[in-house]
């Protein structure tokens, strides 16, 4: 089994930064995407950024300039947002993809940005 391990998020205001970090727990897969979507209450689970095992990272239009995601190793994944914006308050989940097929999620990290 694997679990992964969110920390991070909070309540900001607008223009600040947070970071989410997510470490998949797991002797047993190897871990090859991982990265963070978000969920706001009434719209759909969207992608905001992943990394894969080489380092190719993909963002969301609504993030690119304003969120890093990088990968501190194999099996963890950290998002940092600069300049949030209201619009970005959503729960975020952390993802992993497992080299044996499958992913795995995160409970989630509350994302709170007050104007």
């Amino acid at each position: 089994q694997v679990r992964l391990v969110e920390s991070g998020g909070g309540l900001v205001q607008a223009g600040g930064s947070l970071r989410l970090s997510c470490a998949a727990f797991t002797d047993i897969f190897r871990v090859n995407d991982m990265g963070w979507y978000r969920q706001a209450p009434g719209k759909q689970r969207e992608l905001v950024a992943k990394i894969t095992r080489g380092g190719t990272t993909n963002y969301a239009d609504s993030v690119k300039g304003r969120f890093t995601v990088s990968r501190d190793n194999a099996k963890a994944v950290t998002l940092q947002m600069n300049s949030l914006k209201p619009e970005d308050t959503a729960r975020y989940y952390c993802n992993a993809v497992l080299h044996v097929g499958g992913s795995v999620w995160g409970q989630g990290a509350q994302v709170t940005v007050s104007s």
